[in-house]
C-alpha cells in the first residue's frame, strides 16, 4: 500500500502500522524509508490513532523455526558458510526493521517527539542494512529466504510489548549490544576468507548499531529518571525478569562504552548467570 507523504492528514502510527503490515522485504524497506523521510519532513502528525499489530506480517519464506531447531552455519569461511551467515544477518536486520517502528508505534505516545525521531531512524537504517545483506546475497549466488530462520526477535517483542522499560532494556540494550560483541570477530573471519565487501557491509552495520545502542540506553537512562528508578538496579531487574537467553561474555566494552552502556549494567549478571 503506497504511503502518502504530502497529507499532514496522516498520523506517523498509521504510517508505522503500513510498514509493520507489509510482509513482501522490498515493499518494507520502501515503506520504512519512506516514513522515515515522511517523519523528518513533518508530513506525519505526532498522532497515535491506530494501535500496533500484535504481530507483523511476513513472507512465506523464509520457513521460520524454533532456534533449537537451526541447521549449525559454521564459522563463514566456506562459501556456504559466508552465505549462511549473511542470510541469518539479514533475517536479524529484516526484524529489526519491525523493532524499531513497533518502538516508536507502540510507546511513542508517550514520549516526546524526539522519540519517534530516534526509532525511525533506527528503523530506515535497519531497513538499508538488510537491502544491503539482500543484495550482497544475490551478488553470491543466494536470496533473502533461501535458508530456514528463527523468530526470537519478535519473541523478545512479544515478552516486552506492555513495558517500554523493558522493551528498551532487552532489545537494545540487551540483544543489539550482543551484535556489538561477536560483529569485529565475524568481519575478521570474512576478511580471512577474501571477502572484503561482505566485511566492509558488517562494518557499516557495526558502526550504526552503536548508535541504536546509545539510542535505547539513552531513553533507558531518561526514562528510568522520570519514574524515580535507578537505571542499573531497574535493567538488572528487568532482564532477569524478561530475557530468556544469557548474558555471554567477553563484551565488547568499548563499543558498548561508546554507546553509554557501562560495564555496570551488565557485568554482575553474567556472573550471576554462571555463563
Amino acid at each position: 500500500m503506497p504511503l502518502a507523504e504530502t497529507s499532514p492528514q496522516n498520523s506517523v502510527a498509521r504510517a508505522i502500522r503500513s510498514v509493520l503490515l507489509t510482509a513482501e522485504p522490498r515493499d518494507k524497506v520502501r515503506l520504512a524509508r519512506t516514513a522515515a523521510r515522511a517523519w523528518r519532513r513533518g508530513t506525519l502528525t505526532h498522532d497515535f490513532d491506530v494501535a500496533m499489530p500484535d504481530r507483523p506480517a511476513r513472507p512465506s519464506r523464509p520457513e521460520l523455526l524454533p532456534a533449537s531447531h537451526m541447521p549449525k552455519r559454521g564459522k563463514g569461511g566456506s562459501d556456504r558458510g559466508r552465505i549462511a551467515m549473511l542470510h541469518a544477518l539479514a533475517h536479524i536486520e529484516f526484524g529489526a526493521i519491525d523493532l524499531a517502528f513497533d518502538m516508536a508505534g507502540r510507546f511513542g505516545a508517550d514520549f516526546p517527539p524526539e522519540f519517534v525521531d530516534d526509532w525511525l531512524s533506527v528503523g530506515a537504517d535497519e531497513a538499508m542494512h538488510f537491502a544491503l545483506l539482500d543484495r550482497r546475497l544475490r551478488s553470491l549466488g543466494s536470496f533473502y529466504g533461501a535458508l530456514p530462520a528463527h523468530d526470537g526477535l519478535w519473541e523478545a517483542a512479544e515478552e516486552t510489548a506492555r513495558d517500554v522499560l523493558a522493551r528498551l532494556a532487552i532489545v537494545p540494550m540487551v540483544l543489539e549490544a550482543r551484535g556489538l560483541d561477536v560483529t569485529p570477530a565475524t568481519v575478521a573471519r570474512f576478511e580471512a576468507a577474501g571477502d572484503a565487501r561482505s566485511a566492509a557491509i558488517l562494518q557499516r552495520i557495526y558502526r550504526d548499531e552503536i548508535r541504536h545502542v546509545g539510542a535505547g540506553t539513552r531513553w533507558f537512562k531518561r526514562t528510568c529518571e522520570s519514574l524515580g528508578f535507578e537505571p542499573i538496579q531497574r535493567f538488572r531487574w528487568l532482564t532477569e525478569r524478561h530475557f530468556r537467553g544469557h548474558l555471554k561474555p567477553p563484551f565488547n566494552d568499548s563499543a558498548r562504552g561508546e554507546a553509554g552502556l557501562s560495564r555496570d549494567f551488565y557485568s554482575g549478571l553474567a556472573q550471576t548467570r554462571d555463563v
